[in-house]
C-alpha cells in the first residue's frame, strides 16, 4: 500500500510550536544538488514514482560524471535518512576503508620524512576502498521503490552523448592543484589538438557509460569485484609510490547502517551520522552555542559572530584530538555531548579571544596524540525529499580535486586515505586517534544533517562540502536557520567564518557594517580566503505552505521540485 506522510506536517521554522494542518495532496518532493544535470536526474526518478533514496542514486551517478572534482562512484559518502512513516533517522556509512596492507608509516617517504601533501595525494597509497555505491545499494534495498537498474539512465546518456563542461569544472581543469598535472587528468580533459576543455564545450566519457551500465546490472559488485576491480588494483600498484590495494580488499568492503546520532537543540532535534563523520563535532558546536545568547542576536551583531567563532574553536579542538574510527579507537562521543561537559566548554568563552583552546577531557577520553591530518577542500552535498516525506541528506566525496588524479573505468579514484593523520603518534609513542590502520576508516568532516521537531516530524535537511570547514559551514547554516529564523536561502548566503586554533578565515566583505571591526575589538582578526569561500551548502526546509529549497550561490547548484 502506498504510504503518505505529508512533509509540511512539520512545524514552521519561525517558532510555531504545533504542527499545521496536513495538506490535502501529497508533497511533490524536491532535489537540491551541486549541478542542474544531477538535479534533473533526481527529479526524473521522483516523477516516475521513485523514493528519495532512488533519486539519490541517480543524483550521485550524474555528479560523478559532471562534477568529478568533488565526488564519484569510486569515492565514499555518508547519508542521513529520515523515514517519515516511522519518524526514524538512519545513518549510512559509505566511508572508504584502508587496505589490509596499510601501515602507520605509509605516508613516510624513503628518506624517512613525511611525504608532502601533493606527493601523498598523487601516490597509489592515497586511495581507499570505495564505498559510495555499496552504501547507496544498501539504502536503496531498504527504501527504494524503483528497480536499481532503472536509476542510471541519465548518467549513461550524458556520458555517451556528452555533457556541457560547467565553468566550475573548467576552472578545476586548469587549476594549480597537483592533480591537474596528473597524466590521467590531462588525458581525459584534453582534446585531440592538446587543448584543454573549456566551459560550454561538450565532453564525452564512454568508459563512464560502460561502468554505470555494469553497476546498473550488477550493483556494487561491478566495481568491487571483476575486471574493474582488477583495473583499480593495477592502477594503484603503479608508481609513483604504489599502494597495497588488493582484490580481497575490494571484495571484502561492507557499508554500515546505524541509528543516527541525534541530540536536542532548543525546540528541535538535530541528527547526523556518528563518528567517524563530522556529525558529533557539529552537535557539540550546537550544544556549546545553546549555552550562549546567540539566538537573541542576529547576523548583524558582532557579538553573535564572536560567540560563533569561539564555540567553533572549542569544537575543532576536541574534534581534532579525539575523533577517529570507533571500530578501532575509543571515541568519547557521549562524553563530548554530555550537558555537564558542554557547560564546562561554554564557560571557556571569555569576553575577548585569547590563545587557542586546548582539548578538554570528556568522559571516556583516553590519551591521544595531537592530530596531523591535512584535509583538502573537496566534496559535494545534496538533499532529496520525496512525495512520501522521506528525506536523504548526503555528503559525498573523492576527497581532493579529481581525487588521486588516477582514473579507472571513466572514474577518478579517491585519495581518501590522506584524511588520516600523517603522523601516527607523538614523540612519546602516544597514537593519534586518526592514525592509519588496516581496514580502518579515516576521520571525516562530512556531517549531513536532518532536523526534526520534538514530534520527530521533518523540519530541515542541510549539509556542505569543504574539507574541515564543513563543520563551520553546517554550523553557520543551522544557527541561521534555527536561531536567527532566516529562510534556508538566507542561512546559506550568510558569510562564512572558519575559526580553528589561531585561524580565523572569513568572507570579510560579506559581513554587515561593524561586524569585522567589532570582532577585532574582541580579539578576532579575520583574514580573507583560507577556504572560507569554499562552501557548497544545499538545504530543504518544510514550511506550512510547502517545501523550500536552496543552493549555495558560491557554486553551481540549484534546488527544484518535480
Amino acid at each position: 500500500m502506498t504510504r503518505f506522510v505529508p512533509v509540511v506536517a512539520a512545524f514552521s521554522l519561525l517558532g510555531c510550536a504545533t504542527a499545521p494542518a496536513a495538506p490535502s495532496a501529497p508533497t511533490t518532493g524536491m532535489v537540491a544538488a551541486a549541478n542542474p544535470l544531477a538535479v534533473e536526474a533526481g527529479l526524473r526518478v521522483l516523477r516516475e514514482g521513485g523514493s528519495a533514496v532512488d533519486a539519490a542514486v541517480a543524483v550521485q551517478a550524474v555528479l560523478g560524471l559532471v562534477e568529478p572534482q568533488s565526488s564519484g562512484l569510486a569515492g565514499g559518502a555518508f547519508m542521513t535518512f529520515y523515514d517519515a512513516q516511522s519518524r526514524r533517522v538512519t545513518a549510512y556509512n559509505g566511508r572508504e576503508t584502508a587496505p589490509a596492507g596499510a601501515t602507520p608509516d605509509m605516508f613516510t617517504g624513503p628518506d624517512g620524512r613525511l611525504l608532502s601533501p601533493p606527493q601523498a595525494i598523487l601516490s597509489g597509497r592515497s586511495t581507499g576502498v570505495p564505498g559510495a555505491v555499496a552504501m547507496l545499494s544498501m539504502a536503496q534495498a531498504e527504501h527504494g521503490r524503483r528497480p536499481w537498474a532503472s536509476l542510471f539512465a541519465d548518467a549513461e546518456r550524458l556520458a555517451d552523448q556528452g555533457f556541457v563542461v560547467s565553468p566550475r569544472l573548467a576552472g578545476m581543469i586548469t587549476s594549480r592543484a597537483p592533480q591537474s598535472a596528473a597524466p590521467d587528468v590531462i588525458a581525459y580533459f584534453s582534446k585531440l589538438d592538446g587543448a584543454k576543455y573549456k566551459a560550454g564545450e561538450t565532453l564525452h566519457n564512454p568508459d563512464y557509460a560502460a561502468t554505470v551500465r555494469k553497476i546498473a546490472a550488477e550493483g556494487p559488485r561491478a566495481i568491487l569485484q571483476g575486471p574493474i576491480a582488477a583495473a583499480i588494483v593495477a592502477r594503484l600498484g603503479q608508481g609513483p609510490l604504489p599502494g597495497t590495494m588488493t582484490l580481497a580488499d575490494l571484495a571484502s568492503y561492507r557499508p554500515k547502517s546505524t541509528a543516527a546520532l541525534c541530540r536536542p537543540y532548543r525546540v528541535y532535534i538535530v541528527c547526523t551520522p556518528p563518528a567517524p563523520s563530522g556529525g558529533p563535532a557539529v552537535l557539540q558546536g550546537l550544544g556549546i552555542l545553546e549555552r550562549t545568547d546567540i539566538a537573541t542576536r542576529g547576523p548583524d551583531d558582532p557579538q553573535a559572530w564572536y560567540l560563533f567563532s569561539q564555540a567553533s574553536r572549542l569544537m575543532y579542538a576536541d574534534r581534532d584530538r579525539y575523533m577517529g574510527d570507533p571500530d578501532f579507537v575509543d571515541v568519547p562521543t557521549e562524553g563530548l555531548l554530555e550537558p555537564a561537559y558542554l557547560d564546562q566548554r561554554a564557560k571557556l568563552i571569555a569576553p575577548s579571544a585569547g590563545a587557542p583552546p586546548q582539548p578538554g577531557k570528556p568522559r571516556g577520553a583516553g590519551a591521544r596524540a595531537p592530530d596531523a591530518t591535512v584535509e583538502p577542500d573537496g566534496t559535494s552535498h545534496f538533499v532529496v525529499v520525496d512525495r512520501w516525506g522521506d528525506v536523504v541528506s548526503m555528503t559525498t566525496t573523492v576527497e581532493s580535486i579529481f581525487g588521486s588524479g588516477r582514473m579507472v573505468g571513466g572514474m577518478f579514484l579517491n585519495n581518501q586515505l590522506t584524511d588520516f593523520s600523517y603522523a601516527a603518534k607523538n614523540a612519546d609513542g602516544v597514537p593519534a586517534a586518526n592514525a592509519v590502520g588496516p581496514r580502518k576508516r579515516p576521520r571525516s568532516s562530512m556531517a549531513p544533517a536532518v532536523v526534526l521537531n520534538r514530534d520527530r516530524r521533518f523540519v530541515a535537511a542541510v549539509g556542505s562540502p569543504g574539507g574541515p570547514a564543513i563543520l563551520a559551514y553546517n554550523l553557520k547554516a543551522l544557527v541561521g536557520l534555527l536561531d536567527w529564523k532566516l529562510s534556508i536561502q538566507q542561512a546559506i548566503d550568510l558569510p562564512n567564518l572558519v575559526s580553528r586554533g589561531t585561524f580565523y578565515a572569513a568572507e570579510v566583505d560579506k559581513f554587515a557594517p561593524g561586524v569585522v571591526s567589532g570582532l577585532a575589538d574582541r580579539g578576532v582578526t579575520l583574514r580573507s580566503g583560507g577556504g572560507a569561500e569554499g562552501s557548497g551548502l544545499h538545504g530543504v526546509v518544510a514550511t506550512p505552505t510547502g517545501l523550500r529549497g536552496a543552493a549555495d550561490p558560491r557554486r553551481e547548484g540549484v534546488a527544484r521540485q518535480p
